[in-house]
């Protein structure tokens, strides 16, 4: 090919266009970037919890109790938050905590009444928060005022189902008043029924445990010819069972206007607890916690506002989750976001900050690889054009010249076939300057000087 003819091939591949890009050498390291950075992103995603499920099951008791009616509050707080909570009811706390001891059962969240649960129902279980104070209520029919368990041997007394935790926490508190006497029966009625069977004289008195705003509880406080016993001995029953507190109920504190009760009420209490199993999502605790905090947060017959939900030793460990929910508050986004939209985000950055960590050298990494990827396909000739310099050096006298300047011609066509970017054709010319170079000193010729560039357009 004369010379006119490679010129002319030279300006064609100038003219096309793309040509201040080298496409392929840029896909190839962009596709070794993507590479990295998608490794980058499968072990950090290694690394993060899975999403918290859109759903869970909470136990929680008798349909006509409290434990039921904070359920369903739960609920629809939380549907808000696009969370389908599953209310389920039981036969109580017993009833509960076999049911979290049960993976098949589905059951991840229970309320539990303290001093029920064993040392081996524990296991594996954590307790998210401290609810409410839930009084132990002793209603009965008597014409003269109680104040003493003992009182009531030889009563017909309703004590709750088996399985429950009232029946559990009432057979010990009686059981320490001297108030069973061998062979006596004790109902199994609870709530609603409990309360129809003492109203109607089929009963002589009904302890349960329940919190304040119990249906069943504001319906016996009301009931004329139902007595509450307050107890003489509470004090004692605090400091004897370590789960029990002792409270009082102020004077006129259910109905102010009504006076009642007529006079203060000394009382023992249990403390209801949020238990969950110990692989409940965190991202749950916390949207649960402040479902919580709206429902008990509040001031009430025997709380303080604020009082409640709070860190509180009992029958179970304290989730680590919950203590830091209590320690900070819910997480920062969750405080001005949905908590869908939140948990979004705090999963996105948990995934972006070692990725960016990888991003950032990577990107300053690309363009050094593409200029060298491009002048690459330059530089390899200088190895062909130093063999032939080194073959006539070392030879200068029976080396075939007409055969080294026959390569010289193939290095060049292959210079001129090789494609750059514009930005990189100054190292062409210069490549071509020194074949010339080679060429004249094969020749015997004066070496021409190196090209200049052409002027950037």
């Amino acid at each position: 090919m004369n010379e006119n003819g490679k010129n002319k091939n030279l300006l064609q591949r100038l003219r096309k266009p793309g040509g201040t890009i080298a496409y392929r050498e840029l896909s190839i390291v962009t596709l070794i970037a993507a590479l990295i950075i998608g490794t980058a992103f499968l072990i950090t995603y290694r690394f993060v919890r899975p999403a918290p499920p859109g759903s869970f099951v909470i136990s929680t008791g008798n349909e006509t109790g409290a434990y039921h009616m904070y359920g369903e509050r739960y609920r629809e707080l939380l549907a808000k938050e696009r969370i389908r909570v599953e209310v389920r009811p039981s036969a109580g706390s017993i009833e509960n905590l076999q049911r979290l001891a049960d993976p098949e059962s589905g059951v991840e969240v229970a309320l539990v009444q303290g001093g029920v649960a064993t040392p081996e129902q524990a296991q594996g279980l954590v307790s998210l928060a401290a609810l409410y104070y839930e009084p132990l209520w002793i209603f009965y029919r008597d014409d003269n005022p109680l104040t003493l368990l003992g009182q009531l041997s030889g009563k017909r007394i309703a004590v709750g189902p088996e399985g429950s935790g009232t029946r559990v926490l009432v057979t010990h508190v009686l059981e320490a008043g001297n108030a069973l006497k061998r062979g006596m029966a004790l109902s199994p009625l609870t709530g609603r029924d409990a309360a129809d069977a003492l109203i109607g004289g089929r009963l002589d008195a009904v302890l349960f445990v329940a919190a304040p705003d119990a249906p069943v509880v504001q319906r016996l406080l009301k009931t004329p010819g139902i007595r509450l016993m307050s107890l003489s001995h509470s004090e004692a029953l605090a400091r004897k069972f370590h789960y029990l507190s002792a409270i009082t109920l102020p004077r006129g504190m259910i109905d102010l206007g009504a006076d009642i009760p007529s006079s203060n009420v000394r009382m023992v209490a249990s403390t209801t607890h949020l238990v969950a199993r110990e692989d409940f999502h965190p991202a749950l605790v916390s949207v649960l916690l402040q479902a919580a905090a709206k429902v008990h947060g509040g001031p009430g017959v025997f709380r303080h506002g604020g009082e409640f939900p709070a860190v509180r030793e009992g029958d179970f460990p304290v989730s680590e989750d919950a203590q830091r929910y209590f320690r900070s508050g819910p997480p920062f986004l969750q405080r001005y976001m949905p908590f869908w939209v939140a948990n979004l985000f705090e999963r996105l950055l948990v995934l972006l900050v070692p990725l960016i960590a990888v991003l950032i050298p990577v990107l300053r990494l690309m363009p050094v690889v593409y200029d060298w990827k491009v002048k690459r396909k330059v530089f390899r000739w200088y190895r062909e054009l130093k063999a032939v310099e080194l073959e006539a050096r070392r030879n200068p006298d029976t080396t075939d010249t007409a055969d080294l300047l026959a390569r010289l011609g193939e290095i060049e066509d292959g210079v001129d076939g090789t494609s750059v970017p514009l930005t990189y054709w100054n190292h062409v010319y210069i490549l071509r300057s020194h074949i010339d170079m080679v060429r004249s000193q094969l020749r015997r010729e004066p070496a021409k000087p190196p090209s200049a560039p052409p002027p950037p357009r």
